[in-house]
C-alpha cells in the first residue's frame, strides 16, 4: 500500500513539473493547439521568423504528439526558417491558422496546414522577396573564393540564375498547396516595402484558406 502511495506521489510530482514547464518566447499551448507569436512581447530577441526557432519547433514536436493544430501572428522573417517550419509543420500533419497576421515567410508556413483558417479580423499579407544590399555584400565576400568568383559580375550572374530558380521553387510550392496559379503570379506584384491583404473571399477563391483537409467532404 505504502508503495502505490508513492508511485502515485511521484506521478503527481511529474506532472506538476510538466505542467510547469516553460516554452521558449513565441510559443505557447492552448490544448492540441501551439501558439506561435513572433509580435507579442518579445524581449531580447528578434521580433520574427529566426532559424533559432526552427530548433524550439522540432524539440515541441517531437515532445507533444498530442499537437493537431499551429496558430500563427508574424510579420514574417528568415525566408529559410519559414520553409523549414513548413517542412516540420507538413511533417506532423498539422492544421493551421491565423489569428492576428501572417506576412512574407509567415504565409509559407500556413500553406503547409492541411485545414487552413484565418480569425474574424486577421489578415495574411504578400510582397516580394528580398535581400538587403548589406547581406548581399557579406554573402559575396564569404563566398567568392569557395565560388570562384572572379569578379562582382560573376556574383551578379549567379544572383540572377538563383533568383529565377527561387522564384520558380516558391510559386510552385504555392500551386503544390492548392493555390490557384494566378493568384500566385499576383502575390510578386508588391514591392517588399509593401504588402498586399487580398480579401477573405478572394483567399478563399484562390485556395489559400481551406476549411477542409485534402480529402475530406462537408
Amino acid at each position: 500500500m505504502i508503495r502505490l502511495v508513492f508511485a502515485v506521489f511521484c506521478l503527481m510530482l511529474a506532472s506538476a513539473a510538466a505542467a510547469k514547464e516553460t516554452l521558449p518566447q513565441k510559443f505557447s499551448l492552448q490544448g492540441h493547439t501551439l501558439v506561435y507569436d513572433t509580435e507579442t512581447d518579445v524581449k531580447d530577441e528578434l521580433a520574427e521568423i529566426t532559424e533559432e526557432d526552427v530548433t524550439h519547433f522540432r524539440e515541441i514536436l517531437e515532445k507533444r504528439p498530442e499537437i493537431t493544430e499551429l496558430q500563427l501572428n508574424s510579420v514574417g522573417g528568415s525566408v529559410y526558417a519559414g520553409e523549414e517550419i513548413a517542412g516540420l509543420v507538413l511533417a506532423y500533419g498539422l492544421d493551421t491558422l491565423v489569428d492576428g497576421t501572417c506576412v512574407s515567410a509567415c504565409v509559407d508556413v500556413f500553406l503547409a496546414g492541411g485545414r487552413r483558417r484565418m480569425t474574424i479580423g486577421s489578415s495574411i499579407g504578400f510582397h516580394q522577396r528580398n535581400w538587403p544590399a548589406e547581406a548581399v555584400h557579406k554573402y559575396y565576400r564569404g563566398e567568392r573564393k569557395r565560388r570562384r568568383w572572379a569578379t562582382p559580375f560573376e556574383f551578379g550572374s549567379w544572383i540572377y540564375e538563383d533568383t529565377q530558380r527561387e522564384v520558380y521553387e516558391h510559386l510552385s510550392y504555392m500551386v503544390e498547396r492548392g493555390t490557384d496559379p494566378g493568384f500566385a503570379i499576383d502575390t510578386l506584384r508588391t514591392d517588399p516595402e509593401g504588402e498586399w491583404y487580398p480579401s477573405r473571399l478572394r483567399l478563399i477563391a484562390a485556395g489559400v484558406l481551406r476549411e477542409l483537409r485534402p480529402g475530406q467532404t462537408p
